[in-house]
């Protein structure tokens, strides 16, 4: 028998939250817990039918069965471009400046590897996806923490980041709307960063998957929006939020030429693409009418209300959403974030995720997921309050 010894970079990382919170899930339900599980992003609502029928079709086609094209398809690609003009006005040339992704995870993570050398600095949001600062440590770099604090809207104060920190740094992950405290950014904020990649040569790479789950109309924009926002940077979008497709693994980078080919390298040396089928229905996912995807956040619109209304009468505090679909809530007295989930799992079988899974700032919060109908979000709240008014 070998002695099988992990890589350092192996050793050296920390427990992934949500496979420890899909351990935790499972415990639960092999105990006979009703579980109301609001922690891990995934939505409830399933694939649209017109999407999944595409699906059928495209994947009895015999062309569909050999290795896709690294890039992606031209035709998925034209219709990502597409997409961006109707919703953003951001031209974009589909064939240079949109690649495929197997879902924007996997894009954040390779991205460090193409541009990152050892002890390179990486500037990342926290609380924020734990990818960020994962992929960082994979390419060999260091994360900076850009701390996302309440104070600041849940936006990084660029003036505090050290010039000494803006020489090293080779790039800078932002994330708006954001997971998962569900803020959104003002142009101006975009601005800001665009000036400061522009100064000292930073990559920017924006993580914009929850774009297009927002309430009140009140429409996020695309950093790619703003004036020399391509000059320094890229977006990262995924199927999985906006049309309920987080298992078919698809999304797409957008922007910077030369940021893409570089991405598209690694990915050329890793990856061998996306099923042509998955691209084929995706297609027609973006090409779906803007009025169902109305009905999808009106569904999640009603169970923000139902879970922000319920949690602020029972005192606790948090901000309401103006788009994803988390609520980020501080932990009431006597709780850190880790004994707060363990609490509420144990008392009243409500699975959540500790704030301090996103990070070292995100201690003190807790997040809640709007993946279960309104009925069990009110059966939640009422859960939440027998087990405070039993503390």
């Amino acid at each position: 028998m070998i002695s099988v010894q992990l890589s350092e970079r192996v050793k050296n990382l920390p427990p992934y939250l949500f496979a420890a919170i899909d351990k935790m899930k499972q415990e639960a339900i092999k105990k006979g817990v009703d579980l109301i599980d609001l922690s891990i992003g995934d939505p409830d609502i399933p694939t649209l039918k017109h999407i999944v029928a595409a699906m059928k079709k495209a994947v009895e086609n015999p062309a569909h069965h050999r290795y896709p094209s690294y890039e992606g398809m031209l035709s998925y690609r034209e219709a990502v471009a597409r997409w961006y003009k109707k919703r953003f006005n951001v031209k974009l040339n589909p064939e240079t400046e949109v690649l495929s992704l197997i879902g924007s995870k996997e894009g954040i993570g390779h991205i460090p590897l193409a541009f990152v050398n050892p002890g390179d600095i990486v500037l990342v949001p926290s609380p924020g996806y734990p990818v960020y600062p994962v992929g960082t440590l994979f390419a060999g770099g260091k994360s900076y923490i850009m701390p996302l604090t309440e104070e600041n809207d849940f936006l990084p104060d660029l003036d505090e980041i050290p010039k000494s920190i803006l020489r090293k740094a080779k790039l800078m992950f932002i994330n708006y709307p954001n997971n998962p405290t569900s803020a959104t950014a003002p142009a101006e904020f975009y601005k800001e960063v665009i000036r400061l990649a522009q100064k000292y040569n930073i990559i920017v790479c924006h993580d914009a998957a929850y774009s297009e789950i927002y309430y009140d109309d009140e429409k996020p924009i695309s950093f790619l929006e703003l004036k020399g926002a391509k000059d320094v940077g890229i977006e990262m979008h995924s199927l999985s939020k906006t049309y309920n497709m987080t298992g078919w693994r698809i999304g797409f980078a957008v922007g910077n030429k030369d940021i893409l080919a570089g991405l598209g390298k690694i990915k050329t040396n890793l990856d061998s693409g996306v099923f042509q089928a998955v691209q084929e229905a995706s297609i027609v996912a973006l090409n779906t009418d803007d009025s169902i995807l109305s009905d999808i956040r009106s569904t999640y619109q009603k169970r923000r209300d139902a879970l922000y209304n319920g949690l602020r009468k029972l005192g606790l505090h948090l901000i309401k959403p103006k788009a994803t679909f988390y609520l980020w809530a501080k932990v009431p007295s006597g709780f850190d974030s880790s004994s707060f989930v363990a609490h509420l799992l144990d008392k009243t079988g409500i699975l959540i995720t500790p704030g301090n899974g996103f990070g070292a700032i995100g201690e003190g919060y807790v997040r809640f997921a709007l993946t279960v109908p309104v009925k069990r979000i009110k059966e939640a709240v009422e859960r939440i309050k027998n087990s405070l008014l039993s503390l």
